[in-house]
């Protein structure tokens, strides 16, 4: 790999220093904003997305946005549809334990933000409301791992077959996320009341001044305003003569100095004046005058959440601690998804200075800038982060992965999936499924969400690419809940109820060849020729580790437990239920099989778009195996209630073919994929359980009882 490095020197200085000239000029940082043009109303992790009732309306702004010219349409309050959702990922490098034992260094990305989400089994997609917490406390390597006690392999989460593990790290924030001060100078004089000559304030009260008006004097330009906050804080002047008592704390700016202000001693510099209350707004007067002696305090403006990050966490947490598959990512349909890479280097190869991107395969971008492939887009250098924007367009099953070396990075493990939830979920209940679709589709419209939103449109006659035509018939179905006694949740906007399901799993299917992962990690050149994969992996994982709860913890080079395989692959199906299988194969060398023996597999959805013909007639089929080649998605629904054995059992058949308590097996058919390397009865398999009831969510890490 060296010395391939090294022959592409001359070409990677010529395309990156056009094409990557904007991420070298970056450092570490991250946004997530709580509001948008977009999505102006600040929507909160506990309100959840919006119900959808229409198209969202847009109108002129009669006036114009602050820091805008106008002239452009925003939404009109009340109709707007989707939410913010913010993520933060690395870029570097990590260790992955192998159901035979065997470490497996790779490239990888892992989480810079969900951390509790991810080790629990779920995306960590966040709300800006928890993505813009900064951690209250100091993050140590390997969390959160090192505050969950995780010692090897999937301890503690699995300490017995029917123990509950309850983490002890708890926090989703963004990683390195600080307050960010914009405004810090020193205050060289502090004095309450009249401002007495020779000392002046242009443009403020002096002689005027009330008993509680505080007037500072700064050696540089404060950057305050009017009505914004100032934090004073004590100091201690030469002499040792400390800031007077009653001057420290958050004050509201009442007036800024419009031009140079002489201070009490004599010298001309800058200056601002705030009111001395209470709590309650009662004046404090009596305050002693501080002058004179150059260091009466700090001014500084209160920390303001703005992207800003300190480099050390992101550090101690990224460096190290890659996950395979990559942390998950999940949004909903009208979603503005806000995405930063930040690209840590790799600790056992300090001599690449390999960049990443994120590239979504197959996934409709509106800009190539947010694509991934550098050749369009850019690459981030290590010690730089990068933030993705997308528009969610359409819901379906997709995957990413690095586009530096695709080979290479994806065959040691920079994959991951991103599905989009369907706008069918969130139909008012009882709301009747056909016509939310056909207000989606520009059919008919209701009073209150008249104007067609032409983003949504689909009209199969003009565009073949449409991913939610009507169904041909209206079967009346309705929004209603499912067996977990949620609302009914859909793999796509069906208009017919036929892609429902009650718990939904991510699945991702890979390998990873050991002997070039080694010389990957060895200074050694790589040989693409020979990559044959010998371990076959689901969500990371090969049999029997795929049915252990909880994320699976590795010991890495720097000597700390990591969370590398932090999903399972467990399937619990409550008693006549239905699971939702999301597959992805970003396989370099192999296609994959799968077969469900007892249950059987209805496919609805092939490479993110529903199986619906231009009629409206579903080509939707039931299966016991499908089939998947490198960089393809499928949507898979175990089917364990009557609709799937009705046809040939009869009514009430799959109480008594998928009893609670019964255990069936979802495994490849390729005997070669059965195996961990040289060890057999390994590979990609994994359990089905039919539960009298799942607790604990629709996803890995709830619990079958």
């Amino acid at each position: 790999m060296a010395s391939r490095k090294i022959g592409m020197y001359v070409f990677l200085v010529a395309l990156f220093g056009v094409a990557a000239l904007p991420a070298a000029a970056q450092s570490f940082r991250v946004q997530c904003p709580m509001t948008t043009i977009t999505h102006p109303n600040v929507v909160t992790s506990t309100a959840g997305e919006p119900a959808y009732n229409g198209p969202t309306q847009f109108t002129v702004p009669a006036t114009a946005p602050a820091g805008t010219d106008g002239g452009f349409v925003t939404p009109t309050t009340g109709t707007v549809n989707g939410a913010i959702k913010c993520q933060q990922i690395s870029g570097g490098d990590g260790y992955s334990t192998m159901a035979d034992g065997n470490q497996i260094f790779m490239f990888s990305f892992g989480p810079l933000s969900g951390l509790a989400d991810v080790a629990a089994g779920h995306p960590s997609t966040q709300f800006p409301d928890v993505f813009n917490t900064p951690y209250p406390g100091t993050l140590t390597r390997g969390e959160p791992a090192t505050t969950d006690g995780a010692n090897s392999g999937a301890l503690p989460w699995t300490g017995a077959p029917s123990s509950v593990f309850t983490p002890a790290f708890s926090w989703n924030g963004a990683v390195g996320l600080a307050p960010d001060i914009a405004v810090n100078v020193t205050v060289s004089n502090l004095e309450e009341g009249v401002v007495a000559s020779p000392a002046t304030v242009p443009g403020c009260p002096t002689a005027t001044a009330t008993a509680n008006t505080v007037t500072a004097w700064t050696d540089a330009p404060s950057g305050l305003h009017v009505n914004g906050q100032v934090v004073i804080s004590n100091a201690v002047a030469e002499g040792n003569t400390p800031t007077p008592a009653g001057y420290a704390g958050t004050w509201t700016v009442s007036c800024v100095a419009t031009g140079a202000a002489m201070t009490p001693d004599g010298f001309n510099e800058y200056a601002f004046q705030y009111l001395d209350t209470t709590s309650t707004g009662t004046p404090v007067t009596g305050l002693a005058s501080d002058t004179g002696n150059d260091l009466a305090g700090y001014a500084s403006s209160p920390g303001l959440i703005d992207g800003h990050v300190d480099p050390r966490p992101i550090m101690d947490i990224g460096v190290m601690n890659g996950n395979i598959p990559a942390p998950l990512s999940a949004f909903d349909e009208d979603d503005e998804f806000f995405l930063t890479l930040t690209n840590v280097g790799m600790i056992m190869r300090p001599d690449l200075f390999e960049q990443h991107t994120v590239h979504f395969h197959g996934y409709p971008n509106a800009s190539s800038f947010y694509d991934g492939v550098p050749d369009a887009s850019i690459a981030i250098n290590i010690g730089a982060s990068f933030t993705y924007y997308y528009l969610a367009p359409d819901a379906g099953t997709y995957f990413w992965h690095c586009h530096i070396t695709p080979p290479e990075h994806l065959q040691m493990g920079m994959v991951g999936q991103l599905h989009v939830r369907p706008r069918q979920d969130r139909v008012p209940t009882n709301g009747n499924l056909y016509t939310y679709l056909g207000y989606q589709n520009g059919i008919s419209e209701p009073s209150s969400n008249p104007v067609v939103d032409l983003r949504t449109v689909c009209n199969p006659g003009r565009d073949i690419l449409c991913s939610a035509s009507m169904p041909a018939i209206n079967t009346g179905a309705v929004q209603g809940q499912d067996k977990l006694g949620n609302s009914q949740r859909y793999t796509y906007n069906d208009g017919d109820g036929s892609t429902a399901y009650d718990v939904e799993y991510p699945i991702q299917m890979h390998g990873f060849d050991p002997n070039f992962h080694f010389v990957g990690m060895t200074f050694n050149p790589e040989l693409f020729v020979d990559m044959k994969d010998k371990y076959f992996l689901l969500n990371g994982r090969s049999y029997p580790d795929t049915v252990a709860a909880g994320p699976q913890a590795t010991i890495t080079s720097d000597g700390q437990m990591h969370y590398s395989q932090p999903l399972p692959a467990i399937i619990n199906i409550p008693l006549g239920g239905k699971a939702l299988l999301r597959l992805v194969n970003l396989s370099v060398t192999e296609y994959h099989a799968l077969q469900s023996v007892g249950i059987p597999m209805k496919e609805v959805g092939f490479m993110a778009k529903l199986l619906r013909d231009q009629a409206g007639n579903n080509t939707e089929f039931y299966t016991n195996s499908i089939n998947l080649g490198g960089g393809e998605s499928l949507d898979v629904i175990l089917d364990a209630s009557d609709d799937g054995c009705s046809a040939y059992a009869g009514s009430g058949c799959s109480a008594k073919l998928y009893p609670a308590g019964s255990t069936f097996y979802v495994y490849t058919p390729q005997l070669d994929h059965l195996s961990n390397d040289a060890e057999n009865f390994g590979g990609m398999m994994t359990e089905v359980h039919i539960c009298k009831t799942v607790t604990g969510g629709n996803t890995f890490g709830n619990t079958c009882n």
